[in-house]
């Protein structure tokens, strides 16, 4: 949104339902963004009526959709609660932006959709699959209509969440620093850089694409503790230890960009490609949506984890109580 704000655009309706932070955003906006017209609005992407009233009253032209619940060990231990946010939460948004005749809607996903290991990637391959199959649908129909743009990244630094801020706190309290395992890497970018390859990824978009984002190079968690360390003026192992607690559920060592059964198509910037996907029949999506809906409202785990699995049977769980349904 702070990116936003500074390229002249008409008007901007920020929908949250987290109501401090957006208390703090609109104190920050209407100090340092005194020109624009903006609207905070408090509502859940899982209350249809109230996102319709947004769509109603504003007809957004272009529609970011951010919302999802994302840490994995929490939405390991929630299911239903990640399906309900990620899935249930998407459906409306993109069904809205179709019926008001949106121009653009794209949804912020997740390296940890490809090859899932957790719910919480499983939920988000799901969120891809309903939203690339309405768009097939709506291209095979013709005329004009409302373009689907996905992006793909992984670990945002400073982010809700983020690692970061945790060591800090825990080597501001003397340690320990805590790390799953010795071994694991992890991608990460900047919020701005982040937000910046989002802005472009929609600019260059024809419609009906994944977008992958170059991560750069991955790094050992355990090596960007030590070095936050440092730089605080201590000695690792010595003045602060690490400790390893083992791997989170649903946790796997190594990230990846993109999945085996896919591959890229380069794009004019050179940090952006095209992820080349298995594509999904609309009326298949649909009837999966429906059924996760009415699974994780009953708190139905194991049949939900079930017909996830069935549909992206490229989710193999990890260091997870859902391995059995593996077998």
């Amino acid at each position: 949104c702070r990116q936003l704000a500074q390229m002249n655009i008409k008007k901007l309706i920020m929908f949250d339902s987290a109501e401090s932070p957006l208390h703090n955003v609109r104190l920050e906006f209407e100090k340092n963004y005194p020109g624009l017209d903006f609207v905070p609005v408090i509502g859940d992407v899982r209350v249809k009526e109230r996102l319709r009233m947004v769509f109603e009253t504003y007809q957004p032209q272009i529609i970011f959709h951010a919302a999802a619940y994302k840490h994995v060990p929490l939405m390991e231990e929630n299911p239903c609660e990640a399906v309900l946010a990620n899935v249930v939460g998407s459906r409306p948004v993109a069904d809205l932006a179709v019926e008001y005749g949106a121009e653009k809607m794209i949804m912020v996903s997740t390296d940890k959709a490809v090859n899932p290991t957790n719910v919480m990637g499983c939920s988000k391959r799901i969120c891809e699959i309903y939203v690339q199959s309405l768009a097939k649908k709506l291209q095979a129909e013709g005329g004009r209509f409302t373009q689907f743009i996905t992006t793909r990244f992984g670990n945002v630094l400073g982010s809700n969440g983020s690692v970061i801020p945790r060591f800090r706190d825990q080597i501001s309290k003397g340690g320990p620093v805590t790390v799953t395992h010795p071994d694991i890497t992890r991608f990460f970018m900047t919020i701005p850089e982040a937000c910046r390859l989002v802005m472009e990824a929609v600019t260059m978009s024809t419609g009906n694409q994944i977008f992958v984002f170059d991560m750069g190079e991955s790094v050992k968690i355990a090596h960007l503790a030590r070095r936050m360390i440092s730089l605080a003026g201590f000695e690792p192992e010595k003045d602060i230890r690490i400790e390893y607690t083992g791997l989170s559920p649903g946790e796997k060592l190594y990230e990846e960009v993109l999945s085996n059964k896919e591959n890229t198509l380069l794009t004019t910037h050179d940090r952006i490609r095209i992820a080349k996907v298995l594509e999904y029949d609309y009326g298949e999506a649909c009837g999966v949506a429906e059924e996760l809906e009415t699974l994780s409202r009953k708190v139905e785990i194991p049949d939900m984890i079930r017909l996830m699995k069935r549909t992206v049977p490229e989710f193999k769980s990890k260091n997870s109580r859902f391995e059995v349904y593996d077998k």
